[in-house]
This record gives C-alpha cells, sequence and structure tokens, in this order.
C-alpha cells in the first residue's frame, strides 16, 4: 500500500471526496509545489503588475516567479513589453527585484548593453563576426487589460485571454483606469499555500466573524447564503438586500454601466476568472468604513459616485474598482507554506495626496483585510499539516467557488499530463 508520501500528484487529486477539500499533501510537499508553479505560474496568464508600475518610458518592473525572473518595461514607444531577465552572453540577471527607471539595460558582469526593445546594442571583443541581433533578450507574452499587466511564461499562452480582455474592456473604458498611480502599495508573506490563500478569498463564509472592516461595505451574500433555518428578521434583511441588488443593478444599466456576471471557471476554462458589478452597503459608493467614497477626484470623467464594485478574479489575483478607487491584489506562490501577496491601491493619476484623498482612509479597510486573511490562511496551512487531518465538507450554499476551483485545479493538472 502506498504512503502519502509516495502517491503522485494525480492520485492525491483523484483521491479527493466531491464536495471536499484537497489532502494535506498538496498544501505541503515540495515536489508538488514545484509543479504547481511550471504549470500554473508558467504555463497559464498570471498577474504581475499594473500600467503605474511602469507610468514613463525607461520605467521598468523585475519580478521573480520560482526560477524565473521578468523584467516589464514601458519602452520608447510608451508600450509595455516583458522580458526573460537573462542576459544572452552568460546568463547573468540583469537586474534585482523591484523598480527602477533606466535608459539602457546594461548587464552588470560584462555589460553587454540592450535597448528598451530587449535588442542588443553593445557588447564588446565578441569579434566582427558576431551577430548582435540573434542575442537580443528572450520576450514574454504580454497582455494589457485596463490597466493590468498579464504575462504568460509559457512557449504556447493560452488563447482565451482574449476572453478575458473582451469581457473587462467595455467593463473598465468609463474608469480610464489606465489614467492612475499607484497612492500605496503593500507586500504581506503569508504562511501557507498558494492555493489556501485563493480558496480564502473565494469565499465569504468566514466575512462575518473575520473582516468587520471589509463588511462595513462588502455584503457576503453576494457569494452564496443560507436561507434555511432564518429567523423572521433575517429573512427580511435578506429580501432587503435582494431588492437593493436588482434597483442598484436596474439603474446602472439604464446608465450604460455593466452588470451582470461574467464565469469563466469550469473545469474547460484554462484562463479562469469571474467577473461582477457588486453592489456596496451602506452609503454605497466604496470599500471604505464609512462607505463613502476615500478619493473626491473620481476615475476618468466619472461624476456619479455609488458605481459599486467592479470585481475580478483570477487563479492568481483579485480587483475591486470603484468610482474612486481599486484595489489590485496578486499572488506569488515562494514556497510550499509561504505566499507573497502583493496589494496596490490606485487612484486618478491627477488626484493628490492630503487633498483628495488620505492614505489611511484609502488602505484602512483592506490592509486589515489582508492581514486577517494571512492569519486565516496560516492557521488553515498549519491544520492541515497535522497527521490528523482529513479534508471537511465545503458549505454547497457558500463555498461552491471553493470546490469549482478544486475541480479547475485537477483539470488543469491532467490537461498538461500530471
Amino acid at each position: 500500500m502506498t504512503t502519502i508520501v509516495e502517491q503522485s500528484q494525480q492520485e492525491l487529486v483523484s483521491a479527493r471526496t466531491p464536495g471536499h477539500g484537497m489532502h494535506g499533501a498538496l498544501f505541503g510537499r515540495q515536489d508538488i509545489f514545484e509543479t504547481d508553479v511550471d504549470i500554473f505560474f508558467t504555463k497559464h496568464w498570471i498577474l504581475v503588475g499594473v500600467t503605474a508600475d511602469i507610468p514613463e518610458p525607461g520605467d521598468i518592473s523585475t519580478i521573480d516567479i520560482g526560477k524565473s525572473s521578468i523584467i516589464v518595461v514601458r519602452d520608447d514607444d510608451e508600450q509595455v513589453q516583458a522580458f526573460r531577465n537573462v542576459c544572452r552572453h552568460r546568463g547573468a540577471r540583469l537586474k534585482p527585484a523591484g523598480k527602477s527607471t533606466i535608459g539602457l539595460l546594461v548587464c552588470p558582469y560584462h555589460q553587454w548593453t540592450y535597448d528598451l526593445d530587449g535588442s542588443l546594442k553593445h557588447a564588446a571583443h565578441m569579434g566582427k563576426d558576431f551577430d548582435p541581433k540573434c542575442k537580443s533578450l528572450i520576450p514574454v507574452h504580454t497582455k494589457v487589460v485596463g490597466t493590468h499587466i498579464f504575462v504568460c511564461l509559457g512557449d504556447q499562452p493560452p488563447e482565451d485571454i482574449a476572453y478575458l480582455d473582451q469581457t473587462m474592456a467595455p467593463r473598465l473604458i468609463p474608469y480610464n483606469i489606465t489614467h492612475s498611480k499607484i497612492a500605496y502599495e503593500s507586500e504581506i508573506i503569508e504562511n501557507g499555500n498558494w492555493k489556501l490563500v485563493i480558496e480564502n478569498n473565494r469565499e465569504c463564509y468566514h466575512c462575518s466573524a473575520t473582516h468587520p472592516e471589509l463588511t462595513a461595505s462588502f455584503l457576503p451574500e453576494d457569494f452564496g447564503f443560507c436561507a434555511e433555518g432564518l429567523s423572521e428578521e433575517s429573512l427580511l434583511a435578506l429580501d432587503e438586500y435582494e431588492k437593493r441588488n436588482a434597483t442598484a443593478k436596474r439603474n446602472w444599466e439604464n446608465d450604460g454601466f455593466i452588470c451582470d456576471a461574467v464565469e469563466h471557471l469550469d473545469v474547460d476554462a484554462v484562463t479562469q476568472f469571474r467577473t461582477q458589478r457588486l453592489v456596496i452597503a451602506g452609503n454605497g459608493e466604496s470599500q471604505t468604513l464609512d462607505t463613502r467614497v476615500a478619493c473626491t477626484r473620481l476615475f476618468g470623467d466619472l461624476t456619479r459616485r455609488d458605481l459599486g464594485d467592479v470585481h475580478l478574479w483570477t487563479h492568481n489575483s483579485w480587483t475591486h474598482v470603484m468610482s474612486d478607487h481599486a484595489v489590485i491584489s496578486y499572488i506569488i506562490p515562494l514556497a510550499p507554506d509561504k505566499t507573497l501577496v502583493r496589494t496596490k491601491w490606485l487612484v486618478h493619476a491627477d488626484a493628490i495626496e492630503g487633498k483628495d484623498y488620505n492614505i489611511d482612509k484609502l488602505t484602512e479597510v483592506w490592509q486589515a483585510t489582508n492581514q486577517q486573511d494571512a492569519n486565516l490562511v496560516a492557521i488553515t496551512h498549519s491544520g492541515t499539516q497535522d497527521p490528523a487531518y482529513t479534508p471537511g465538507p465545503f458549505s454547497t450554499f457558500t463555498e461552491s467557488y471553493v470546490d469549482q476551483f478544486s475541480r479547475w485545479y485537477a483539470a488543469r493538472l491532467t490537461a498538461h499530463g500530471v
């Protein structure tokens, strides 16, 4: 009889009881982690930043992903490109992780020098027969959707990124979100597997008990609820929630704002995503403690503050775009039990700190929520590694998207021959 350590990743995935969580070994084993990075963060499209990371020509952002490293650059034509962070001479890293501004990319080892379009401009002592045209930087597939910069490190990027673009472009156009700036950004290293970070983000079963700041504006009912056994008072509140949703969406659609949910999540999806315009509680303006805008300079030419939350999930990111600001988070797996969560708060490019917005009000909800989620992921990862752990059942009312993610994960492994 094979032990858990000896079972293959596919055997462990296939052994999952339908409607239940994944086996703990899928979160803790190093070999499984390495396979996950190779498939889900190399062969799939992943979010690695926003256009405001590189606002001007010569601005670069370097991101490490597993053993790979990429340089995202805004070139002289103001186009966003990405290249492998590998010198074509003897492989030295051109830039450390982080952001900077350059005129040319110069290798620190032997000073091979590259233009912003990746072409090799200078390589000393290589002789007259050396052809620099054959040694340009290796390009990385890049797709900008609104302000989101997606890359695919694989040779054959999934074609359904076009569906994501087609779906999100008309939803984001009114915000002119490319004309934005980063007001604040944070990094948290969560002590848990990347799949647990995403699972936690895919449900709000935990929200009412653990996210007091978020639930001032965010309605957990948007992601499922169970009406069975509710008190008469709770049933009335649920009825009010449904009426409010219907009224808000009818009002938005009359003004030309897209509201319907689009789900590209099932096992036949490759570039997994979900989007919907969500109603904001309270005053209905923004994800703040008082549910009013945190930035009085709205995106684009917007005049309405109460436009809800244009919400987007992918398999390594989550986004909330409101009339006044956006919160965009993405993850990079570091180890079986370590996941980097980067979050960026965007405001209108012309907004002035201290006049149009206050950093504390802008960030207090998601700063608190991210830390609370980090704590939840840590205790869950630790528990899944306990020998006594056996996966429990998902709530069919509030955790259906977690189950969907588990099924998609298994299908993608199968598609890649694992």
